[in-house]
C-alpha cells in the first residue's frame, strides 16, 4: 500500500490518533501557559526574552517529552514494533539545548552581569515543560507559581535584608601622574567603601595609567550614592576620566 493512498492516509484520523493527539494537543496547550505566567515578570520589567520566549521553550520541552509516552502511535501506528523508547535521553538533550539559549542571554561588561536570572528561568521553563510532558501536572503548575513568584518577591526580601552594594570603577589617570591605592582606600572608607582587593586591573597606554577595581560598601546605608561619587571623582587631582557602574549579576 502506497504512503500516500487514501487508505494509508485515513490512518492518521483513526478515532485512536485522533484522541492521542488531543490528548498531547491539552498537555502543549497548558506548557504553554504555564510558560506565560512565568514570562510574563520578565516582560513586565523589559527583558529581551519575554512570555513569547518562554511559552515556546516551555510547550517545546513539553511536545518532545509528551510524544515518547506514545510509540505505538507514532507513524500512524505503521510502524513493525513500539520503538523502544528512554525519556531521559530526550530530557538530557532538552537541558542541553536550553543552556546553549540560556548562555544567549548572559551579557557582561566589565564588573557586570546580566542575564543570569533570565538564563535561570528560561532553565526552569523547560523544566516546567517536561513536568507536564510527562504528566506531573500539579508539580509543573506548583513549579510554575514558585519561579514566577521567586522572580517577583525575592528583590523585595533582597531589599529588606542587610546587605552591601558594589560598585564598579575605572579611573584614567592624567599622564605623568603615579595613584597609590594606599590614598585610594582612605578616599572610599570616607564615602562609606572599601576596595575589593582581588578586583584589581591595572593598565597603562600612551603615558597614562588606568586602574578598574571595585569598591564595596560598608553597609547598606553606609555607601555613598554613585551621583554623589561622580561629583566628587570629576575634582579629585590626577583624574583624566573615570567611569561608574553598579556592579552586579
Amino acid at each position: 500500500m502506497s504512503p500516500l493512498s487514501p487508505d494509508a492516509l485515513k490512518i492518521y484520523w483513526s478515532a485512536d490518533e485522533v484522541a492521542t493527539n488531543l490528548l498531547v494537543f491539552v498537555n502543549l496547550l497548558g506548557a504553554l501557559l504555564l510558560g506565560f505566567i512565568v514570562g510574563y515578570e520578565r516582560s513586565y520589567h523589559g527583558r529581551a526574552a519575554g512570555m513569547r520566549t518562554y511559552g515556546l521553550v516551555c510547550m517545546a520541552s513539553a511536545a518532545l517529552v509528551v510524544i515518547i509516552g506514545y510509540p505505538g502511535y507514532w507513524y500512524g501506528g505503521q510502524g513493525l514494533q513500539p520503538a523502544a523508547t528512554d525519556p531521559t535521553r530526550v530530557i538530557q538533550g532538552i537541558v542541553t539545548g536550553i543552556g546553549f539559549l540560556g548562555a544567549g542571554v548572559i551579557m557582561r561588561e566589565g564588573f557586570t552581569i546580566s542575564g543570569l536570572t533570565t538564563a535561570a528561568s528560561i532553565w526552569a521553563s523547560s523544566a516546567i515543560g517536561i513536568l507536564v510532558g510527562v504528566g506531573f501536572y500539579a508539580a509543573a503548575i506548583l513549579l510554575a507559581l514558585l519561579s514566577a513568584t521567586c522572580m517577583m518577591l525575592v528583590s523585595r526580601l533582597e531589599g529588606w535584608l542587610p546587605s552591601r552594594q558594589a560598585v564598579a570603577i575605572t579611573m584614567r589617570f592624567r599622564a605623568g601622574f603615579t595613584p597609590r591605592q594606599d590614598v585610594l582606600a582612605r578616599a572610599a572608607l570616607k564615602r562609606g567603601y572599601e576596595l575589593a582587593p582581588g578586583s584589581f586591573a591595572i593598565g597603562y597606554d600612551a603615558g597614562q595609567a588606568e586602574w578598574r577595581f571595585v569598591a564595596v560598601s560598608l553597609g547598606k546605608a553606609n555607601g555613598t550614592p554613585i551621583t554623589q561619587l561622580a561629583e566628587e571623582l570629576a575634582g579629585f587631582e590626577g583624574v583624566d576620566s573615570f567611569k561608574l557602574s553598579h556592579a552586579r549579576n
